[in-house]
């Protein structure tokens, strides 16, 4: 018999992040960043991003943890990559006068 897994409300095009099919903007990964870095429920996702409704996160998250290895990854990768662009950029001339003048 065979078992295949559907996820209604995500959008899992091969060669691209899965995000949600009405929000293609919003991908999987995000929700799940909300999940592991504040440990918010479902509904408290939904109130945090008004767009979301409790259908598309329990989806998103359904997917994460069927696919949690693929996703950690795609979330492990996107921190490296904001790690190497801030260590070449300037610091900002705004802080650096702050500094001097003794407010930072």
């Amino acid at each position: 018999m065979d078992v295949s897994l559907n996820y209604p409300h995500i959008d899992a095009t091969p060669g691209k992040a899965p995000c949600l099919g009405r929000l293609p903007r919003i991908r999987v990964a995000q929700i799940a960043m909300d999940y592991l870095a504040h440990g918010w429920s479902a509904e408290e996702m939904c109130r945090q991003h008004p767009a979301l409704t409790p259908a598309e996160v329990h989806a998103a998250m359904a997917y994460y943890f069927d696919h949690q290895a693929e996703i950690d990854r795609e979330i492990r990768e996107e921190q490296a990559q904001l790690a190497q662009d801030s260590q070449g950029r300037p610091k900002s001339d705004l802080l650096a006068r702050m500094r001097a003048m003794g407010r930072l």
